[in-house]
């Protein structure tokens, strides 16, 4: 098999009608609905998303939702509407921020933040990032917490185990309540939920159950994320979105999806993952990618541990029924 840098180019008309076909199938034959729900976030995957949606069952029945809360990116809610003004959908900003005030999200996350930086007051920003530099070294997936205040002075400390757990389950309620949103919509208009989760990610397991992982259909799912960028260019998505670095949006301080989970560009991420899923010859790899066998191992080692710690993202609940079932019974 050949293995180089055009591998995972894709002929993007083809592709479109493809997905599009797909799309059709699970509105009107499978789920039997009117239309389609698709949260915009301002991003690569969820434009993408409701450009197909409107070419495959029409404007008219694809709903926009815009779920901005008080630690968004401004940005975000501006290039969401610049999609939406130029697929002339219908749409809604429903701002989320009191319902995550009333689970507590915010206090949760800022009473963490104090007991590393008991300076830290409200008006500063703060993220969790890892470290870059996978291919360099060997190294613990350790998230880091920064914060910045003001001034521009940033700090940075590694948080302990239950910290980090205690950071992350208060920020995926972000994620559930914009699903819990999306699925009143949906039932509302006897609409269907689009999922924008690419094949990137759902390998990875970058996406929160019962968040956006918590969705009708995936239509992008068996793409890899450098392959959404070039269905973007055919579909043209307007520039701005298309050159935004790509960031689940859920930290004051910008993040990258690259700084808090997948610490390399998407552009070797893919292919690397292709060449792990189609067991590639090693030599080939490295020739290709100008990598080293450390390098390799190393970012193939990341894949395995992330893919484990997440591989409940992608079944069902276990059951009785289901072991049953597996094991013959």
């Amino acid at each position: 098999m050949e293995f180089n840098s055009d591998i995972l180019k894709i002929d993007c008309k083809t592709e479109s009608q493809r997905v599009e076909k797909f799309i059709q199938q699970q509105v009107f034959n499978n789920f039997k609905k009117k239309g389609i729900v698709v949260g915009i976030s301002g991003g690569i995957d969820s434009a993408v998303i409701a450009s197909l949606s409107v070419r495959a069952i029409g404007k008219d029945k694809v709903i926009g939702l815009i779920l901005p809360e008080k630690e968004s990116n401004p940005i975000s809610a501006q290039y969401a509407k610049l999609l939406i003004d130029k697929l002339g959908i219908y749409h809604e900003t429903v701002e989320i921020t009191p319902m995550l005030e009333s689970f507590g999200v915010y206090k949760k996350r800022e009473s963490i933040i104090k007991s590393s930086f008991p300076d830290f007051e409200s008006t500063w920003k703060y993220r969790l990032v890892m470290p870059q530099n996978l291919l360099e070294k060997d190294r613990f997936n350790i998230s880091s917490l920064e914060v910045r205040d003001p001034q521009g002075n940033v700090k940075s400390k590694r948080l302990a185990s239950q910290d980090y757990l205690g950071m992350v389950a208060a920020t995926n309620i972000k994620q559930r309540v914009r699903m819990t949103t999306l699925y009143y919509y949906s039932e509302k208009n006897n609409y269907i939920v689009a999922g924008t989760t690419n094949l990137s990610e759902t390998l990875q397991g970058f996406f929160v159950k019962y968040g956006d992982g918590g969705v009708d259909i995936e239509s992008i799912a068996h793409l890899y994320k450098t392959q959404v960028y070039q269905l973007s260019e055919y579909l043209n998505i307007p520039q701005e979105i298309i050159d935004r670095p790509p960031s689940p949006d859920t930290y004051s301080l910008t993040a990258s999806d690259k700084e808090i989970y997948f610490c390399l560009p998407f552009d070797i991420l893919d292919l690397l993952l292709y060449a792990k899923q189609n067991k590639i010859p090693r030599d080939k790899i490295k020739n290709s990618l100008k990598l080293n066998d450390q390098q390799i191992d190393r970012a193939f080692r990341d894949f395995d541990t992330k893919q484990k710690a997440t591989e409940h993202f992608r079944h069902l609940p276990p059951s009785l029924s289901l072991l049953e079932t597996k094991s013959g019974l």
